[in-house]
């Protein structure tokens, strides 16, 4: 798709996702070599880890398309926030693996992984990044429901919903604003993106004319009109699938979306044979980041939910989600192939 997209041109885009792919190919087997063990006495440490580096952004984060999300070292450039992804799946396992299960729903062992939650996710929103703070706070609540945390907490949420909402949308334009004008112009656009299809509704308006042009068989492979002839914005990152179901159409877009679930039900078949907590709730966690991933994506370009830069995994350009979801298919092949040992 990337070739594609490219207009035939293997240099721009495939190419050097190629390389990032085999770089990251070979880290997932290693990974997946290494005993759980060494991943649980990792766990504290990629966390906190991934918190100092998500403050370091804030003092010497790099600028790009309107956000201050990356770190550089040299010629490598990368995203903090999705080591976060990862460092928070291992903590709150490791953290559940320790805490004896009739403490799990107590009161005070729920307030600590919500603390656990929250701190990365209020470091990533501001910078600004609803998109990646969505899939942390996620994630983070799926694992507290796969470690059986009692499901009066989460009616709580379910309820508070509403009203969050209703306070987000009163403090616009207040000293206290809890989200950015950028991210608001995000939520009006979702709302309503033919009130400006030549402005902020033109991403969406674009991906929604392709995605209807490619019918059920699609126009065929380097034929899409919208990504060939580029009227179609960041179609090589956030809008890729759009391309994939203009040019393959319907089949094409729910054979990905067939591929996705194949994995993903793999690691929920994994998990619950697992004998190893840590490793079970890593499972978990880890494929809830994985679907995190592609479900945001493909909302957003759908016109489902608002537009918010997460890429489509293993598809989409871009280095740093490339060998994160490498690395979290190693940790999960780690559980895996270690699933029968037990916790001493």
């Amino acid at each position: 798709m990337l070739y594609s997209v490219a207009d035939g041109d293997y240099e721009k885009w495939s190419k050097p996702q190629l390389e990032r792919f085999l770089i990251g190919f070979v880290i997932m087997l290693i990974m997946g070599c290494i005993g759980i063990d060494f991943w649980r006495a990792c766990s504290p440490f990629v966390y906190f880890f991934g918190v100092l580096l998500l403050i370091s952004v804030f003092f010497f984060g790099d600028y790009g398309g309107g956000a201050r999300r990356w770190l550089e070292f040299g010629s490598f450039r990368f995203q903090p926030s999705e080591i976060m992804k990862v460092g928070l799946v291992m903590f709150l396992a490791i953290y559940y693996d320790w805490l004896k299960p009739a403490n799990t729903s107590k009161i005070f062992w729920v307030i600590v992984p919500i603390i656990i939650i929250i701190l990365p996710t209020a470091l990533i929103i501001p910078q600004p990044d609803l998109g990646t703070g969505t899939i942390i706070a996620m994630t983070g609540v799926t694992m507290m429901f796969a470690a059986g945390v009692h499901y009066f907490y989460f009616l709580i949420v379910v309820f508070l919903i509403p009203a969050f909402l209703v306070l987000l949308f009163y403090s616009r334009n207040t000293s206290w604003q809890l989200v950015t004008d950028y991210q608001f112009n995000r939520i009006d656009t979702f709302l309503n993106p033919e009130k400006d299809p030549l402005g902020v509704g033109y991403q969406i308006t674009q991906s929604k004319i392709a995605l209807g042009s490619g019918g059920l068989e699609g126009k065929g492979f380097m034929q899409g009109s919208q990504s060939q002839l580029d009227f179609l914005p960041y179609k090589h990152t956030d809008f890729i699938f759009t391309t994939i179901a203009e040019e393959f159409g319907f089949f094409g877009g729910v054979g990905l979306l067939l591929i996705y679930s194949a994995i993903l039900i793999f690691c929920l078949f994994s998990a619950f044979k697992n004998k190893n907590r840590f490793g079970s709730l890593l499972t978990i966690g880890l494929s809830t980041t994985f679907f995190s991933y592609f479900f945001v994506n493909i909302a957003a370009v759908t016109g489902m939910a608002p537009v918010t830069g997460v890429p489509l995994p293993l598809i989409s350009y871009g280095g740093s989600a490339m060998l994160v979801v490498l690395g979290i298919f190693g940790l999960i092949q780690s559980s895996h192939v270690h699933r029968l040992i037990k916790k001493d």
